[in-house]
């Protein structure tokens, strides 16, 4: 359950959330599912897009019509050659329209085209309220998102570790122009400066959405994403939600004290099989440890062999009938089976 933020000393958010980084529990909201306008955070799709395509270091010329766009820019210029990371990065860093669009049309061919492949991404991850109009993040009449959808997008973007690399750095070395030559490029995320364990993501602003901003932070293990929408205070407020809530949580290795179960095996030289759960943890707030429940989800047998580390089921975790945490069971050794070099009648024998 979300705990309040004592909000009286900040300007409110139009929309904000706090989520558990790693499996997307949300610990704090306000509007979370308000459609709003989201400006450049709309460039953690275009980034994330840009590096999970093949050969992201290979140089091309940029496209002198995706240079024709208003707004901040990483100081593309007719002729210049550039790569989908290099081009990442100055979306990241430096909030380039320019990069969006020069990677929107090197991916898809045209602006347009590209903006059809964001909604086909943003659907695939379960944004429900969110419509992408453009690669940059300008306004536009179906752009829009929600701080919950925000959190989500940025939950999945941080998997990638070419993403997540890039978007926690203060600077950047990169090279490209015509021909490429070195230069630096600064982070606009301040809190990667102010604030001790941020890792990232990405700034925002329009005369229309105001000031939106989506962080993410780790301590002692707990990992937080942060989103605000239309907040005129937001480095203030999500140092205060930050220091609110790693106060507020410890990170618990959930199956530490776990029971090991049996399963039934047939065939096997053995009749059953342990199975052991993965390690997993989970940021709890205090006390809520004595509430989690445990379900099991296992065959009711599984036939010989069995392989060693061989995943043969899974364990959840609920806190008031919600999914916290799960992870597999593994076969703690091996099981051979008793049919092994024996002819079919004989094992036909054995079975009866």
């Amino acid at each position: 359950m979300a705990i309040a933020l004592s909000t009286e000393c900040f300007s409110l958010p139009k929309g904000a959330v706090l989520i558990d980084g790693k499996n997307g529990r949300v610990f704090f909201e306000l509007n979370k599912d308000e459609k709003l306008p989201m400006a450049s955070t709309t460039k953690i799709m275009t980034a994330l897009i840009a590096l999970e395509e093949e050969n992201i270091d290979d140089y091309f010329t940029v496209n002198k019509t995706a240079l024709k766009v208003e707004g901040s820019s990483m100081g593309l210029l007719e002729g210049d050659k550039a790569t989908l990371r290099v081009l990442a990065a100055g979306m990241l860093l430096a909030s380039g329209n320019d990069a969006a669009n020069a990677a929107a049309i090197k991916i898809s061919g045209s602006v347009e085209k590209f903006v059809r492949l964001m909604n086909k991404r943003a659907k695939e991850m379960g944004l429900e309220n969110t419509s992408f109009e453009t690669p940059s993040g300008l306004d536009g009449e179906n752009h829009y998102s929600t701080a919950y959808d925000m959190a989500v997008l940025a939950k999945n973007a941080l998997l990638n570790p070419d993403f997540a690399a890039i978007c926690g750095e203060k600077s950047l070395r990169l090279e490209y122009g015509n021909p490429p030559y070195p230069r630096w490029l600064s982070n606009h995320n301040k809190l990667l400066k102010t604030f001790e364990g941020a890792t990232g993501i990405k700034t925002g602003f329009t005369k229309k959405s105001g000031r939106c901003l989506v962080s993410s932070a780790e301590r002692e293990g707990i990992s937080l994403i942060c989103v605000t929408l239309g907040c005129p205070d937001d480095w203030n407020y999500h140092t205060a939600l930050y220091n609110e809530y790693f106060g507020k949580l410890d990170e618990v290795k959930l199956t530490e004290n776990s029971d090991v179960t049996e399963i039934a095996v047939s065939g096997g030289t053995e009749k059953t099989v342990k199975a052991v759960p993965m390690e997993v943890s989970a940021s709890l707030f205090k006390g809520e440890e004595e509430k989690i429940k445990i379900v099991i989800s296992k065959p009711p047998f599984l036939f010989a062999p069995v392989e060693k580390g061989e995943i043969v089921g899974k364990i959840m975790f609920y806190i008031d009938n919600e999914l916290i945490a799960e992870t597999p069971l593994a076969a703690e050794n091996k099981i051979e089976t008793v049919f092994k070099n024996k002819s079919f009648w004989n094992n036909i024998k054995d079975i009866f």
